[in-house]
């Protein structure tokens, strides 16, 4: 199945039009505060499925330890194909969150430590979001991936636990875009949440502007109302 995916991507658009503002991003780039998977076969093999398929990896990825990691748009379970090897190939480890109970079997434990899930037990503090912010607080190394769609369907709004995490824990946000008119996965500017999630919002939201999801039917409506607000 992923081969036809790479197929179609390189028929669909041989020569996708690029960012003209953003350059390449490669593991070298990186510095020695993001977290990092620790891999060297893994970047070599991602690389070479990334470029079979059309797609790179541009922006930058600024040398901080901790940030709340925004996956955007995403309309599509194909996403994954071209995410997930764009991450291993920048050896760039992000985390996701997963029922602690999966942990209790060790060699699996071992497993979902190495993809990047972080074990949450939902009883902690009575919240999801104390048990993440308590994650941060533990002061290790740690990119929290996170979608505030919620859906692959269109939604009218985003969730809002993403900004809160990112307030309660002290760290940045890193918006990124998957663009499926460039063929590119796109790392850009951080927001540091200031409180005002009003006036924070929209700094986000513009830096989506023009991207295309796999289906450009299903884009949220602040992405919708953002990219309107240019025409």
């Amino acid at each position: 199945m992923t081969s036809k995916l790479f197929n179609r991507s390189n028929a669909n658009s041989a020569k996708p039009p690029r960012s003209k503002t953003l350059p390449s991003l490669n593991k070298k780039q990186l510095g020695n505060l993001v977290p990092r998977r620790g891999n060297k076969i893994a970047p070599v093999i991602a690389s070479a499925l990334l470029k079979a398929a059309g797609w790179r990896t541009v922006g930058e990825i600024a040398n901080i330890p901790q940030a709340v990691v925004l996956a955007l748009p995403h309309t599509s379970n194909i996403d994954g194909v071209y995410a997930i090897p764009s991450l291993f190939a920048l050896d760039l480890k992000i985390s996701i969150m997963g029922k602690h109970t999966l942990f209790k079997v060790p060699v699996l434990a071992q497993l979902l430590h190495w993809i990047g899930i972080v074990p949450i037990d939902r009883r902690n503090k009575g919240s999801v979001l104390q048990a993440s912010i308590d994650k941060f607080k533990t002061g290790e190394p740690l990119f929290l991936g996170l979608s505030p769609e919620g859906t692959r369907q269109y939604t009218k709004n985003w969730k809002s636990g993403f900004y809160y995490l990112a307030v309660g824990a002290g760290v940045p946000i890193l918006p990124v875009a998957l663009d499926y008119n460039t063929k590119e996965i796109r790392f850009m500017p951080l927001v540091y949440p200031t409180g005002d999630i009003e006036a924070d919002l929209p700094k986000i939201y513009a830096q989506y502007q023009g991207v295309i999801p796999r289906h450009p039917e299903r884009l949220s409506q602040p992405l919708q109302d953002v990219n309107k607000s240019a025409e």
